[in-house]
């Protein structure tokens, strides 16, 4: 009976990840149709002068930089409050090691083809990387913590969509996936007793800010 429920919830997981790699790309072709009144043009925001190996190396290695970069923020001891909450809820998904780089592959691929492959076009770099950061919840100014990691976030986000104006859109799925495969593996394979404790006031304070 275990079994069947931790199936149940992989599907659930994976139908989460392949709708979000089907449902960004088509509100961002239908966006660009309703702008330009044309579909015909849409492969014009996608082009590059770089090859597409260069851009998986170059922005995997950036969002790898990002990644490590944000995890240690994630683990300071001004962060650890939110680092066990996220880190539980996490570790509870059980996530395998393909299932993390296919969730990550989902989200690079489906959210940076509607945010940097299109609506950044209409918006620019930074409007574009504030309110992807923002849909994300971690722009939030009821919650300092969360806010601080949100600027260093939006920060990454402002620099991949440079990648994309200059490199091409695949550089920057390949950094968004980097990011993401970094931080949940991160967040399923360490042990939070281990970082610092936490005390159960600083618990409590950060479930009552979120």
């Amino acid at each position: 009976m275990v079994f069947f429920w931790m199936k149940i919830k992989n599907l659930k997981i994976y139908g989460l990840g392949i709708l979000t790699m089907v449902v960004f790309p088509v509100l961002g072709i239908l966006l660009y149709g309703i702008i330009e009144g044309t579909y015909s043009t849409i492969i014009n925001s996608f082009s590059s002068d770089f090859n597409m190996l260069i851009q998986i190396i170059v922005g995997g290695a950036v969002g790898s930089l990002f990644g490590f970069l944000a995890w240690q923020m994630v683990k300071s001891n001004y962060m650890r409050p939110v680092l066990v909450k996220y880190g539980h809820v996490v570790k509870s998904l059980n996530l395998s090691v393909f299932t993390i780089f296919f969730l990550s592959l989902c989200a690079g691929v489906g959210e940076e083809f509607f945010f940097r492959g299109i609506l950044q076009d209409y918006l620019g770099v930074v409007i574009a990387a504030i309110l992807f950061v923002l849909i994300h919840g971690y722009l939030n100014p009821f919650d300092k913590i969360i806010f601080v990691y949100g600027l260093l976030m939006t920060s990454f986000i402002v620099c991949i969509g440079y990648m994309d104006v200059y490199l091409g859109l695949l550089s920057a799925m390949s950094a968004h996936m980097a990011i993401d495969v970094i931080l949940f593996y991160k967040l399923t394979n360490t042990n939070l007793e281990n970082i610092a404790k936490v005390s159960k006031e600083d618990v409590l304070s950060v479930e009552n800010n979120l």
